[in-house]
C-alpha cells in the first residue's frame, strides 16, 4: 500500500512540474530530461525506503 500511495503522489507532483514548465515555454527537451531525472529520484528514493523497512535476515 505504502508503494501506491507514494507512487499516486509522485505522479501528481510530477504532472504538475510537467504542466508548469509548458504553460512558461521550456522546449520538450528540456522537460524529457528533466523527467528522466525526476524518475530517476524517485526510484532511489522508493528503493531506499523499502530497504531501511525491510529487516535484516541474520542466521
Amino acid at each position: 500500500m505504502p508503494f501506491a500511495v507514494y507512487m499516486v503522489g509522485f505522479l501528481v507532483v510530477m504532472a504538475c512540474v510537467v504542466f508548469a514548465a509548458v504553460v512558461i515555454g521550456v522546449p520538450q527537451q528540456y522537460l524529457a530530461i528533466g523527467l528522466a531525472v525526476l524518475v530517476a529520484v524517485a526510484a532511489v528514493l522508493l528503493v531506499s525506503r523499502i530497504r531501511a523497512r525491510t529487516p535484516s535476515r541474520r542466521p
